[in-house]
């Protein structure tokens, strides 16, 4: 994790725990985990977007089905040598 070991965690948190204190560190943590759960949800939201944007326009079922076609006669090609 970045390098850093268990020592270097404990003193992060000591520190932490001297600046915001035993109430508020649990709210801190809460919220980040908010944060990065938000973010994933944003990243898969994007990217089922982009693959519905790219599944709309006219000729892409049919560039993967040839594509796809292709990939399995080389596939078959492999296999007869």
């Amino acid at each position: 994790m970045f390098g850093l070991g268990t020592p270097e965690l404990i003193i992060i948190l000591g520190i932490a725990f001297l600046v915001f204190g035993g109430k508020k560190l649990p709210e801190i943590g809460s919220g980040l985990g908010k944060a990065i759960s938000s973010f994933k949800n944003g990243l898969s939201e994007v990217s089922k977007d982009g693959k519905d944007l790219v599944d709309g326009i006219p000729g892409v079922k049919e560039v993967a089905a040839v594509k796809e076609q292709v990939q399995q006669v080389k596939d078959l090609g492999n296999v007869l040598k």
